[in-house]
């Protein structure tokens, strides 16, 4: 399948893997016995709504053209076209919306934890897909900040509808995703299964238990959520802006990213020092090394 280029894969807070391996020790199974994890809250038909609509705005489809003219560079590197260029480029694009505006959540720090009641993922931002009159794609990332839906992020690709789309075909479930291991799962009826070649890798085809689950993600992270001697220490990271980089820090708390209405707000884009968009507030862009499954 294609390779999508980018600049960072997730959402907020990622940490990236210990050992990508199944089976786990006996001791890290008996160090965090399995919660009945509940399935990730839901969110309400209003708020996908005001999130779609605030990618419907007029401002925010010019900026998706910009990206597709510019191929998803950054407005800070300049291209061998001009800004005239750009700008009829940009209009030819015409940008249209496709498919739903969807949730997309993220493997849950309380889950990792082993806390009782955590949900296995909860909604860190929603999705939109965009797409251009040449067929190029994007995903327009949209938070609830201050009362209203925004822009944060534009993304090359459509991972995020795309998934959600494989896991309500596969039987239902909800997609979620593992981000530090660049992982797609649907969770249903109590299994955790895999979308992607990630998943399989690290649950098998045929998917585990949500118990096995939670202790596999508790070996793997447990001993760097916040507040521990990993995270005091300072070694907490962010995002990783090439996939090269991956092999040179697992080095990472579990997020437990912040407040809003209704989604914590995407704030790794600032750390990043990616471009902000005048006007959208939005993050260009791509995506590196993600494979789809």
């Amino acid at each position: 399948m294609t390779e999508n280029r980018d600049l960072r894969r997730a959402a907020a807070g990622v940490l990236l893997t210990v050992g990508l391996a199944l089976a786990l020790a006996p001791a890290a199974q008996a160090a965090a016995p399995a919660p009945a994890a509940p399935a990730p809250a839901p969110l309400p038909a209003a708020e996908l709504a005001g999130a779609r609509g605030a990618v419907q705005d007029p401002a925010v489809l010019d900026k998706v053209g910009h990206f597709f003219a510019r191929k998803g560079v950054p407005p800070t590197t300049q291209l061998t076209i001009g800004a005239a260029e750009e700008a009829r480029a940009a209009s030819a694009a015409a940008p249209r919306l496709s498919g739903d505006t969807v949730p997309v959540y993220v493997l849950d720090a309380g889950f990792v934890a082993g806390t009782p009641g955590a949900p296995v993922a909860k909604a860190e931002f929603t999705a939109s897909k965009v797409v251009a009159a040449d067929g190029q794609t994007a995903s327009v990332w949209t938070v609830r900040q201050g009362g209203s839906w925004r822009v944060v992020n534009i993304a090359s690709g459509g991972d995020e509808s795309d998934y959600a789309a494989k896991a309500a075909a596969g039987g239902g479930g909800t997609a979620f995703r593992e981000p530090q291991v660049n992982a797609w799962y649907a969770l249903r009826d109590g299994r955790v299964l895999p979308l992607d070649d990630e998943a399989r890798r690290s649950v098998g085809a045929g998917g585990v238990t949500l118990a096995a689950y939670q202790q596999l993600v508790h070996q793997r992270y447990g001993d760097k959520l916040p507040g521990s001697a990993y995270d005091r220490a300072g070694k907490g990271g962010g995002y990783q802006a090439d996939a090269t980089d991956a092999a040179n820090a697992a080095n990472a708390t579990v997020s437990t990213a912040g407040a809003g209405a209704v989604l914590p707000a995407v704030t790794a884009a600032a750390a990043l020092g990616a471009t902000a968009l005048a006007g959208a507030g939005a993050v260009l862009r791509r995506r590196t090394g993600v494979r789809r499954g």
